[in-house]
């Protein structure tokens, strides 16, 4: 309850520092009267701070859906200090992300920028964003996956292994956040020297925690010590950067740094600063995310026993093949463990929109999105709509044997700046699942069910479970 209100207060004061920002650019947006269209219905809340608190302190699906019903699939309001339009159409989804995605650029607040690096893919577009992205995709590209799972099958059994000391009570999502890490680390660097791991390690979990709190620059607050942390980072990455040219191993490996580091486009090569920030930033967009995942995988296999012991049974079965040893065709013949995973991402939506900016006046079925707003496809209410979904609070894994509709399932974004790493985060999480299921058993402690929200809708408590390894005979 503490760390609730100590998180609503952050955001209370992120909200009053980014209206500030956005009442100060008010005058120089294009006047709306040069259009005949008007804004959507729907409350900008209260002054300044608008429906911050509502939106972060409560169920988003009550939050969205009750607006939908009032307003309809159009609508407006003030979310940290920006005005928003919400979008909750597959189609109006496609429109902002796909068909006229040059009229919406990607948004972040400066101090997240600051934290990852402004050189990240995720806070461009054009050409720079493009060629970043192939360059990304390339290292994640499935052969380059193929090569990677008897390494992240070693992680996955090393990471359960130490949840099974002394009966202890561990938190789900941190430990699965833990895992997903040494995954990033893996995939960026390949073998990376222990020392620099647990250096790299150290800091990055400073900038994390410093990541959502009050952007002050005031000594000892948490967002100042992320500043210095990231500065260490920046010197860290450099002398791995470094070591990686003196060493001339650019062409040998095929992890994503050398990628970045061979990378030639009309005589130019990235930068030290450019590589750095991508990789920071590959860092965070592989973690939170796939970690909440995971933990509502594990939740709902919980609550669903019948549906665990399908899982089983197919995962013993993978087990048998192989004496236990994962294989790149197997993480791709689990056709129920696959939908478990494809189920509670639409559950759970733990993207619940994306943040865009238009960058001129925009009209959208007779509605107007003025330059500088947020245009914000809610994939929440997308993937709990029952016209897509029959019966969305249902968990129903059968439901993915009929591909969805287009443009109704996305938990991974749309367009050009969906997440490069979708096919990484499936298979981390199908191989974590094998191994959970099939030489251990876990149980989760207290009978509280809720959820918390922060920012990602996650179990209660990040899910507390004893976890123990199963008898041979079993």
């Amino acid at each position: 309850m503490d760390g609730t209100f100590a998180y609503i207060i952050v955001l209370f004061l992120l909200t009053l520092f980014f209206t500030f920002k956005f009442l100060q650019k008010r005058n120089r947006t294009t006047p709306w009267n040069q259009t005949s269209a008007k804004l959507p219905p729907g409350s900008m809340g209260w002054p300044y701070i608008g429906q911050t608190l509502q939106l972060y302190s409560q169920d988003p699906n009550v939050f969205f859906f009750t607006k939908q019903k009032r307003y309809g699939e159009i609508f407006k309001t003030k979310i940290l200090g920006c005005p928003c339009v919400m979008l909750a159409s597959p189609e109006a989804a496609r429109f902002v992300l796909v068909t006229q995605a040059h009229l919406f650029k990607p948004t972040y607040p400066k101090s997240k920028e600051r934290l990852i690096g402004p050189c990240a893919l995720f806070f461009h577009q054009g050409e720079y964003h493009m060629r970043l992205r192939k360059l990304i995709q390339r290292s994640l590209s499935l052969h380059s996956l193929r090569n990677l799972v008897p390494h992240i099958q070693a992680l996955a059994i090393s990471t359960i292994k130490s949840w099974t000391h002394d009966g202890t009570i561990i938190n789900t999502f941190k430990e699965m956040k833990k895992f997903s890490f040494e995954v990033g680390i893996l995939t960026i660097f390949g073998n990376l020297e222990s020392h620099l791991r647990e250096e790299l390690k150290k800091n990055y979990w400073i900038v994390d925690s410093g990541y959502n709190s009050f952007p002050s620059q005031i000594p000892g607050t948490q967002y100042k010590k992320a500043l210095l942390a990231r500065k260490r980072l920046g010197s860290i990455l450099k002398e791995i950067i470094s070591e990686r040219k003196e060493k001339k191993l650019i062409e040998k490996e095929r992890d994503l740094l050398s990628c970045l580091l061979n990378w030639k486009g009309e005589g130019e090569k990235l930068s030290d600063d450019e590589i750095a920030d991508n990789i920071i930033g590959v860092l965070f967009a592989a973690q939170d995310t796939t970690a909440t995942v995971m933990t509502w995988v594990v939740k709902y296999l919980h609550d669903e026993p019948k549906l665990l012991e399908c899982v089983k049974a197919e995962q013993k079965a993978i087990h048998m093949e192989n004496d236990g040893n994962l294989s790149w065709n197997q993480t791709r013949n689990m056709p129920i463990t696959n939908k478990v995973v494809l189920e509670s991402m639409r559950m759970a939506s733990v993207i619940s929109f994306p943040f865009r900016e238009a960058v001129a006046d925009v009209e959208y079925k007779g509605f107007l999105i003025p330059k500088g707003w947020k245009a914000m496809p809610l994939f929440r209410n997308i993937h709990h709509n029952p016209e897509f979904f029959p019966e969305p609070h249902k968990f129903n894994p059968s439901r993915f044997e009929v591909a969805p509709k287009p443009n109704t399932f996305m938990p991974f974004g749309s367009g050009v700046h969906a997440c490069p790493g979708n096919e990484l985060a499936k298979l981390e999480t199908l191989i974590m699942i094998h191994h959970l299921v099939t030489k251990f058993r876990l149980e989760v402690v207290g009978r509280e069910s809720g959820i918390q929200y922060g920012p990602f809708p996650l179990p209660l408590n990040g899910l507390p479970v004893r976890c123990w390894r199963e008898s041979s005979s079993s």
